[in-house]
């Protein structure tokens, strides 16, 4: 039997109780619905420094940003 951990860790993305990192995020980038979140699986692309380069909808393939991620990691 091969035991795994469960997590369950819930966080707030929107309204008062948002999680310091989504209020970081949200006011960098704002998306088609300002800056709120509007469904999971909204992406955003940080630089090493730490800068909101993009934001991504729910429904953008990871894949489909390859190339931005390339080129923020510099190897483009």
């Amino acid at each position: 039997m091969i035991l795994r951990p469960i997590y369950s860790i819930s966080v707030r993305v929107n309204g008062p109780e948002t999680a310091p990192v989504y209020k970081f995020l949200k006011s960098s980038k704002s998306g088609t619905f300002g800056s709120r979140i509007k469904w999971n699986f909204t992406k955003f692309l940080v630089d090493k420094e730490g800068h909101v380069v993009h934001r991504y909808g729910p429904t953008t393939s990871p894949l489909s940003i390859e190339k931005d991620i390339k080129k923020v990691l510099g190897e483009i």
